[in-house]
């Protein structure tokens, strides 16, 4: 399926990296759901940029089984078909500054919660409620969005990174699942982006050393990163699934 014959739900998509995927997918034709939980503002001008005839902006708590699949009903009620790619991109609340980070001493599973349930209890449950339309469909994408923190950590957020991690085996084990009924499921996995409202609180003398480690030299966009979703949305990545692909100027190889 073209990427201008899907609909696609782009979680925790109204501001920062979401913001960029949607344009990204809007950009190629597809239809696009604009969730959000608080920016609904946000959200709104999103849809007014794109065209409301392509998007929609609906809000749920991706970690709320009910919420979510009231979201996939009231998308394909306003589309008419059913969610056919899904990117999983909301975050928990969460800031990219290492002074402010919990250190072991003062570490808390309540921290590794909240990230555990904001990664992978909210992958499951969108995807549950898309899955009887992908396979209405004969097709599905997947995309999770992870980090390349837990192969380098440069900076070590222990809660945030146990969670992509292990976003990252349910992308492979789902993979699995999934592939005989057309559906794959992947990961990009994106290093420190410059800007979004996450990484706002990293100290500029952290960008500057991450850019000095990349061939690039460079702290990649989140526009960047969003190009590379759209390839595991692609034909071209029709024969791609369980993939763990890391978009950050070079900083880690593999």
């Amino acid at each position: 399926m073209r990427i201008d014959e899907q609909i696609v739900l782009v979680t925790g998509g109204a501001r920062g990296l979401g913001a960029e995927i949607v344009r990204a997918f809007a950009r190629e034709g597809a239809r696009v759901v604009v969730d959000y939980r608080r920016s609904e503002a946000a959200a709104a001008d999103l849809v007014r940029e794109i065209g409301e005839d392509r998007a929609v902006a609906l809000r749920a708590d991706v970690t709320d089984d009910d919420e979510v699949r009231a979201l996939v009903d009231a998308a394909r009620a306003r589309f008419g078909a059913p969610i056919t790619t899904v990117v999983n991109n909301a975050l928990a609340d969460f800031r990219f500054n290492g002074d402010a980070r919990p250190r072991p001493e003062t570490l808390t599973w309540a921290d590794f919660d909240s990230q555990l349930r904001g990664t992978v209890k909210a992958t499951l449950a969108t995807t549950q409620a898309t899955l009887p339309g992908m396979r209405e469909a004969g097709f599905g994408r997947i995309v999770n969005i992870g980090t390349n923190l837990f192969q380098h950590p440069v900076v070590p957020y222990h809660d945030y990174t146990a969670a992509k991690a292990a976003a990252l085996s349910l992308t492979r084990t789902l993979s699995s699942d999934l592939g005989p009924d057309g559906i794959t499921v992947n990961m990009v996995s994106g290093g420190l982006l410059r800007t979004t409202d996450a990484s706002a609180a990293t100290p500029d003398e952290v960008f500057d050393l991450i850019a000095s480690g990349t061939p690039l030299r460079r702290v990649i966009a989140p526009a960047e990163l969003a190009d590379a979703v759209l390839f595991f949305a692609s034909p071209w990545a029709r024969a791609v699934t369980g993939q763990n692909l890391i978009v950050d100027g070079g900083l880690v190889k593999g």
